[in-house]
């Protein structure tokens, strides 16, 4: 059920949920994630099985976003920039993030940061999962 539907707005602390998943609180002062779970989740819905990657915000305060993503193997995410600096962190799989003419092969265990406004895409070489962060100018 969408806010519309239920004629009330979405508080602050909530995701505004999918079809797919309900509302969920995104703000601190404590949350707690198992990200295995959560990868796995992402994977059954229908927006992954239909088509090649998908996400969820974990945590989203003035500063600081943390989106949980899962791509498909041989799927890109095409150039983009951010209006902060951000860090990736693989989780399962192998991506590649392509930035300032340079390829950064990040395997599992890996993270790489970037700064506020550069382009940068990324590749899922395999089927992979990583924990973006990013911080707000």
């Amino acid at each position: 059920m969408t806010d519309s539907q239920t004629n009330r707005s979405r508080p602050a602390h909530e995701s505004s949920g999918s079809p797919q998943r309900p509302p969920h609180q995104v703000d601190l002062p404590l949350l707690s994630f198992d990200l295995t779970h959560e990868c796995g989740q992402l994977r059954q819905e229908e927006s992954y099985r239909a088509g090649d990657r998908n996400a969820r915000t974990l945590v989203k305060e003035p500063g600081i976003r943390v989106v949980l993503t899962v791509m498909k193997g041989g799927t890109r995410l095409k150039e983009h920039k951010t209006d902060g600096a951000l860090s990736v962190q693989t989780l399962a799989g192998h991506i590649r993030l392509h930035a300032l003419g340079e390829t950064i092969e990040l395997p599992v265990g890996h993270v790489a940061t970037l700064a506020a406004a550069v382009p940068h895409d990324v590749e899922a070489v395999d089927e992979s999962a990583f924990l973006l962060t990013l911080v707000s100018p």
